[in-house]
């Protein structure tokens, strides 16, 4: 396979279970190895770059979100450690999870359980999102980042990662 993405540009990869969508992402982690070819990033192959500065470039959403049994802020804030509220709520605000977490008894202080077990779905989905932006690194890649969320906040998460720099 053979793949140029322009910078700026918004790509899906779409089709049945199983061809592939998410071990084109393990591959671009360096998660897999590669058997044969390339991956480059900016013409740059990926299996030279330290996956510190990898990690650094590139931020994932992924279809499973890691979340910790600790505080929506610090669930969010883990994509840039040392952030401030005022960030966290910007991103927040942008992955359409806000007025959710504003809800909750103690805001952005409420501890979200065991595996985000406090969220639905789509909440975690967008503290995914949110995590992702207050990363801002140069590429964003989504893997059915939205599949828990109802078509307008879809459209409205989509748009916002349009218009974000990665």
């Amino acid at each position: 396979v053979s793949l140029r993405i322009a910078p700026g540009s918004l790509v899906a990869f779409v089709g049945p279970s199983g061809t592939g969508k998410t071990t084109i992402f393990r591959l671009l982690f360096r998660f897999l190895q590669l058997d044969s070819g390339s991956i480059k990033v900016d013409g740059q192959d990926v299996s030279t770059v330290e996956m510190a500065s990898l990690r650094k470039h590139l931020g994932v959403i992924p279809q499973d979100t890691v979340m910790f049994n600790d505080s929506v802020a610090y669930n969010i804030e883990y994509g840039k450690l040392g952030s401030s509220l005022e960030e966290i709520e910007t991103v927040a605000k942008k992955a359409a999870v806000h007025d959710a977490i504003m809800r909750f008894s103690n805001h952005y202080d409420t501890v979200v359980g065991e595996r985000g077990l406090k969220l639905s779905g789509g909440e975690k989905q967008r503290v995914a999102i949110a995590r992702v932006l207050l990363q801002d690194p140069d590429i964003i890649l989504a893997d059915e980042a939205t599949s828990a969320l109802d078509t307008k906040t879809e459209a409205d998460v989509v748009r916002t990662l349009r218009e974000s720099d990665g």
